[in-house]
């Protein structure tokens, strides 16, 4: 007999009941609650400046003072307007509505004065909620949540992305689906199909199958306490499948090279809580891709694109640099991952009602994402809902 619990707002009871045990991952719409998320790169937020951003349906507003960055609910107590809308800074620390004067600290979120109200018994007594910010690796993480103490950052980030000696470039940009089609559009085996014409193929030198199938052993969970959570897939134990066939006649072939041993254009793949791929010895040899899939609403998602590589002096810094605005840009980001981002947006309709998630028809590759469904709902520190917005 199934769980008896709350079905939260905006989800089906009865698709709730039928999709056995990964019913939490069904349920987070709107993204897991108590993790951190990268929102945007260091670089685009600049001393004294301010952006906004919604992350799992939270309106942000962040502001970096003094080297360090701080985020606050965009949405004043008073009305319920957003503060956005005309920010207005009057000191360095706070932030002014411009409606009627409320007065918010950025480092606490505190009511600090009401301007045209200055002896009300509101001051010092309330506030806007603020949220926990870190920075690593040129990326800005909010956490957004409650959790007391906060977990350490590391357990939110694959294996390897905090290295001191990696170098991280990246992009990012909104994509009209929901945070999950992400998540499994970069860990679905199967849709290597889509990139059979890639232009990576002319920057070197591997092997393209247009599917593969995991062998015995291939899928491996990694749920170790005070780490981080997530499913590894070996791309060195897949069959691949070279030649799409139609009534005995080859109708598409996959680029294979066999200069490089392997069988795909990456060592493996991996999927990490709260919602991050890993994709080893891609785009190029010796470079590891990292992406995030972070909920904006139900609807839609920031596709946040990292490259790492590995580097030890000034001279692999400016390489890497050079290349990856040359080559794994245009060519992996913009080019191979555009694929991705076609084909999640058109996903989007058939999962929108989510009698999607009960219709779809797996075949066995799919097995590796019914694991990360099952982890995410294991493991993850909570739903997200529109209760938590309010």
């Amino acid at each position: 007999m199934s769980e008896q619990r709350e079905v939260p707002e905006g989800v089906r009871e009865d698709v709730a009941e039928m999709v056995g045990d990964w019913r939490d991952y069904y349920e987070a719409k709107l993204g897991f609650r108590n993790h951190w998320y990268p929102v945007r790169f260091s670089r685009e937020l600049a001393e004294g400046e301010m952006l906004t951003v919604k992350v799992l349906g939270e309106p942000l507003m962040l502001r970096r003072i003094d080297g360090e960055v701080f985020a606050i609910r965009d949405r004043c107590l008073h009305r319920g307007v957003p503060l956005s809308r005309k920010p207005d800074c009057y000191t360095k620390d706070t932030i002014t509505c411009w409606y009627h004067g409320y007065t918010y600290r950025w480092q606490t979120g505190e009511l600090v004065n009401i301007l045209a109200c200055p002896d009300s018994k509101l001051i010092g007594k309330r506030g806007i909620q603020s949220f926990p910010v870190q920075e690593a690796k040129g990326l800005i993480f909010v956490f957004i949540g409650d959790m007391d103490p906060l977990p350490p950052l590391e357990q939110d980030v694959p294996p390897g992305f905090l290295d001191d000696d990696l170098m991280v470039l990246g992009k990012h940009r909104d994509v009209n689906s929901n945070w999950r089609l992400g998540c499994e559009n970069g860990f679905d085996t199967l849709h290597i199909f889509i990139h059979k014409d890639t232009t990576l193929r002319h920057y070197r030198d591997f092997n393209f199958p247009i599917g593969h199938t995991a062998n015995p052993g291939a899928i491996t969970l990694v749920e170790n306490e005070g780490g981080p959570q997530g499913v590894e897939d070996d791309f060195s134990k897949h069959h691949p499948v070279w030649e799409g066939v139609i009534d005995d006649r080859i109708v598409v072939r996959g680029p294979r090279h066999n200069k490089v041993e392997g069988t795909s254009a990456s060592s493996g793949t991996s999927i990490w809580l709260p919602g991050v791929l890993k994709v080893d010895g891609f785009p190029g040899p010796g470079l590891t891709q990292f992406e995030w899939y972070v909920p904006i609403d139900a609807g839609r998602h920031i596709y946040l694109q990292t490259i790492g590589c590995k580097v030890e002096t000034e001279e692999d810094r400016v390489e890497f640099a050079n290349e990856f605005e040359a080559v794994w840009k245009p060519h992996g980001l913009d080019g191979f991952n555009g694929d991705d981002i076609w084909a999640r947006e058109v996903t989007e309709p058939f999962y929108a009602d989510d009698y999607g998630w009960v219709d779809e028809m797996l075949c066995e590759p799919d097995s590796s994402m019914l694991e990360w469904r099952r982890l995410a709902s294991r493991r993850n520190r909570g739903i997200q809902t529109p209760d938590d917005l309010r």
